[in-house]
């Protein structure tokens, strides 16, 4: 049994992404800053009959991130599959021409500096069991940039980089890549934007392991005001 790790877990795609891969029978790893959140996830999860545990752990401090991804696959077996999914802090999203230098330091270290830390974390341990995942869900802005919320398309942009050049580089050891752009919002209510449906797009995109980016739907035309 290997583990599927969720960095960045929550009530929404969080639970709804653990649940799919538990049920397909792989220990959860769930991974946030509050172990209070998260202890109630891991309850729902258990009352599924899924194992999983919580790691409490902000992204924005690599040491207690690796510590968790390391405890994680010593409690849970294995980590096969990883995805960095956090949301982004509202501070992060100031038009481009009120945000300075100083302002990009956190976006990037959540977006780009945390990935890689996880990837340097979990990287030895797939290479030992011969295959891997690494699922990066990022917003519309990752590949169209949007001048009112600067820091995240900056930093997504950084992450984007990063993730597509891991996917070239790991093709040859079995360890597949993919980007999942959701261009609008999460809702309950929406056919392709649902958790349910995004965590079967994700579970599909570890399995079928074909191409890097993929999007949830279309994105909107930009003459529509969209991101």
């Amino acid at each position: 049994m290997t583990t599927y790790a969720l960095v960045g877990a929550g009530p929404g795609l969080g639970l709804a992404i653990a649940r799919r891969f538990g049920k397909a029978g792989h220990t959860v790893a769930l991974l946030s800053r509050d172990q209070g959140h998260l202890d109630d996830l891991v309850a729902t999860l258990d009352a599924d009959g899924i194992q999983a545990r919580g790691y409490s752990a902000d992204v924005l401090d690599p040491d207690a991130l690796t510590g968790a991804l390391h405890t994680a696959a010593e409690n849970l077996g294995p980590i096969e599959i990883v995805q960095y999914s956090p949301v982004p802090r509202a501070d992060f999203m100031k038009p481009v021409l009120q945000t300075t230098a100083a302002d990009l330091d956190a976006p990037l270290a959540f977006s780009v500096k945390a990935p890689v830390t996880c990837v340097n974390a979990v990287l030895p341990g797939m290479r030992t069991l011969g295959q891997g995942t690494l699922l990066f869900v990022n917003g519309g802005s990752a590949v169209r940039p949007k001048g009112s919320v600067a820091g995240t398309s900056i930093a997504f942009a950084g992450e984007s980089a990063y993730a597509q050049m891991l996917h070239t580089a790991l093709v040859p050891e079995n360890i597949h890549v993919a980007q999942l752009i959701v261009p609008g919002a999460i809702s309950p209510d929406s056919e392709h934007s649902s958790p349910e449906a995004l965590a079967d797009l994700l579970y599909g995109l570890h399995t079928d392991r074909k191409g890097f980016r993929h999007y949830a739907e279309p994105m909107p035309d930009p003459q529509d005001g969209a991101p």
